[in-house]
């Protein structure tokens, strides 16, 4: 019967990739409007393409060599479905970043032609519709395609690899953590690398125009600009897609993993009636995937309302507008698919022996919780990033008195973020975990992320929309286009932010998910003694490595971004800043990627290195404890990251806007809103996001590898 169930998800996953085709071809058809601006967009587009096919060459080999490693030692079709987890989120990233650099050129030009906010808003989240439902359609194929093409989840089996065999191995859970492992190393490396890529030119042409030149912002004669604008699209699109299609196949995952775990953990409760038992499990495992579809299907309809309904001029309204429907549709149909999911269960032992407080009805609260705090945090996050708010607008207040104010009062509206997004996070997980055990965790955390083709579209706006304000800046247009386009950036920023803020949360969820379910893979009573010096020793350290991680990746940044400004002063010659020569654009951009690639292999391998080396050393508890710890320290820290950045961009954009009496641009006030921007911007768009794939990584990798680290451990 759930394979009847998977057609009719597929059905719904191939209505999503028809809508994506469809808009797709509609924004190729617009035009892109004057040849300087072609131009331009030719060379964004170009240099896009060609960073990925580079970066590929590198992912490629890694996933190839580990695909084998898992099909040869570890479960025989393991290396197969890994292979598959790495194709669909290389295939979101690409498709939605192509589209994004088709639709920034045409956002300009619809802005140029009708200098109307609600027809330029259309474009806008058009392209990044193409970007969101990419993510949730292909994620969601690719599991339901493992389920069909390898059966589907069983208790009862066990494998191994080609050439060694370990006990305890089930090969249809290890498909499926091996698909999302898969989704997780892709995500690893873009992010990394489109992280360095995008913030070491954003920081170079920000220090370079504004600092040492007084230039304009996205001023085509700093050739740091052009790169600017193809980091937008490799970090900001492919890196935030193949982050969030992560982390929704592993909320999925973990849901059925951990109903493997419950069937095993109560077996013999149900001694006498396995008919019942085979109900509630085959529930379990057909829940999350039915709630996986009909979010789908919630993003597809809100999307296609907001697409067709007139946009008025308030861009924050009509976003937010698609998001609220999509949410909506996805809890009142969830009731539907958890009614249907758990028809054959008996409500009795779901209460009694599974511990479900509301019976059959549990999940479905346990994901509006999910929902709810997904909501709830992306309110907050707006709160300390929006210039409509009071922290964004008091810090650019605190410009005037110099670059020493602007970052320390950034930092404290950082720390302060932080507090109610933890609660959040907190609460949802013990009211969520009172009513359905280890079970409504997992099912608050898919909750959160079952409408994300809708957060991701609104997300992806934000970079369309930057790229559109500096096209209309560095190909000269009219400004009454500007004042259009910086409307769209400044709502974009926000997006933004509020997608960063999404993206924490929702790893915080999958994480705490992941977590339960490796320690209930290895442990029959699913606890782990925090009192172990094992366990303690291990949080301890996965804490620091938190820190390092974070080192790393701004060190790098900045190392990329100081080579980057050196080259473009070079060629800010006076022909160049009189306009009489254009500069060497390819040089730069061929500067951005070969430092992004350089520094994207260590960090990037170190997230899966890291449990590999604590399982075989250490053991299981040391790998619990190292999860535990990194997962701590991560979270409130890539929240203040991701707010801080975002409060700093917004206070610069609220400067330049006029909104601070006698402070415009080119004031001092502006020049230390600037200082704060560029402090902002590793933060935000490099360590923060980063944070949550480093612990969703970990999570991953020691879920798929238990039970190796149960079989080899060296010290006991």
């Amino acid at each position: 019967m759930s394979v009847v169930w998977y057609i009719l998800v597929l059905c719904v996953v191939a209505a999503a990739i028809a809508y994506v085709v469809y808009n797709y071809q509609r924004i190729r058809k617009m035009p892109e409007g004057t040849a300087e601006m072609a131009e331009m967009a030719g060379i964004i587009r170009s240099g896009a393409n060609t960073f990925m096919k580079t970066e590929y060459r590198t992912i490629i080999i890694v996933v190839i060599l580990l695909a084998a490693v898992f099909s040869l030692f570890v479960e025989k079709t393991s290396g197969i479905t890994f292979l598959f987890g790495a194709l669909m989120s290389s295939c979101a990233c690409v498709v939605g970043m192509r589209s994004a650099t088709y639709a920034n050129v045409r956002t300009a030009n619809k802005a140029r032609e009708n200098l109307s906010i609600g027809e330029t808003v259309k474009v806008a989240l058009c392209g990044g519709s193409i970007s969101g439902l990419c993510v949730q359609g292909l994620g969601l194929l690719g599991l339901v395609a493992v389920l069909l093409i390898f059966g589907n989840v069983r208790h009862d089996v066990t494998g191994g690899g080609y050439i060694t065999s370990l006990a305890g191995v089930n090969p249809t859970i290890m498909r499926i953590s091996t698909y999302s492992l898969g989704c997780s190393l892709v995500a690893m490396f873009n992010r990394v690398a489109g992280g360095n890529y995008t913030k070491a030119a954003d920081i170079s042409a920000d220090i370079l125009a504004k600092v040492r030149n007084d230039l304009p912002e996205d001023d085509s004669r700093v050739p740091n600009v052009i790169a600017d604008f193809i980091g937008d699209n490799v970090n900001d699109i492919a890196g935030n897609c193949s982050d969030l299609l992560e982390s929704f196949v592993a909320t999925i995952s973990a849901s059925l993993m951990i109903a493997v775990i419950l069937f095993q953990q109560y077996e013999a409760h149900f001694a006498e009636s396995k008919a019942t038992l085979e109900g509630v499990f085959n529930g379990t495992i057909l829940f999350p995937v039915l709630l996986a579809g009909v979010g789908l299907l919630s993003c597809l309809l809100g999307l296609f309302y907001a697409d067709r309904k007139k946009m008025s001029d308030n861009p924050s309204r009509e976003l937010n507008l698609a998001t609220w429907i999509s949410a909506g549709l996805t809890i009142v149909l969830g009731f539907v698919v958890t009614a249907i999911s758990f028809a054959g269960a008996d409500g009795a032992a779901l209460k009694e022996v599974y511990g479900w407080a509301a019976g059959w009805v549990s999940p479905w609260i346990c994901a509006v919780l999910g929902i709810l705090s997904g909501v709830a945090i992306g309110s907050i996050t707006e709160y300390y990033t929006s210039t409509d708010y009071k922290p964004t607008r008091k810090l650019a207040e605190m410009a005037p008195e110099g670059e020493a104010f602007v970052v320390t009062k950034g930092d404290a509206v950082g720390s302060r973020s932080v507090l109610l997004p933890v609660l959040v996070i907190g609460i949802a997980l013990f009211v969520s975990g009172k009513l359905a055990g280890i079970y409504g965790v997992a099912t608050a955390a898919l909750g959160m992320l079952a409408f994300v083709g809708a957060t991701v579209s609104i997300d992806a706006f934000g970079p369309i929309a930057d790229n559109a304000g500096g096209l209309a800046e560095s190909c000269h247009l009219d400004a009454n286009v500007r004042v259009i386009t910086d409307k769209l950036d400044a709502v974009g920023n926000t997006t933004a932010a509020v997608g960063k803020g999404f993206a924490i949360g929702s790893a915080a969820f999958a994480t705490v998910s992941l977590i339960v379910s490796y320690v209930g893979n290895y442990s029959a009573e699913m606890t782990l003694n925090i009192a172990s010096f094992v366990v303690v020793a291990g949080a301890i350290i996965g804490g620091a490595l938190v820190e390092y991680f974070s080192a790393m990746l701004t060190d790098n940044t900045i190392e990329s971004a100081k080579l980057m400004a050196d080259e473009g002063d070079k060629q800010l010659t006076p022909e160049v800043l009189a306009g009489e020569k254009t500069p060497d654009y390819n040089r730069m951009i061929q500067l951005a990627a070969k430092q992004a690639l350089k520094k994207m292999l260590v960090p990037s391998v170190l997230a899966m290195v890291i449990p590999v080396i604590g399982g075989f050393l250490f053991g299981v508890d040391f790998v619990g404890g190292l999860l535990i710890g990194a997962t701590i320290v991560a979270i409130p820290r890539a929240i203040f990251m991701g707010n801080s950045g975002g409060a700093f961009d917004n206070a610069k954009k609220y400067i330049e806007s006029g909104a601070l009496e006698g402070h415009g641009k080119g004031s001092a006030a502006h020049k230390a809103a600037v200082t704060g921007d560029t402090v902002g911007d590793t933060r935000k768009d490099v360590v923060g996001v980063a944070l949550d794939i480093f612990i969703k990584t970990m999570s991953t990798v020691a879920n798929t590898l238990v039970s190796v680290f149960r079989n080899i451990t060296l010290i006991r």
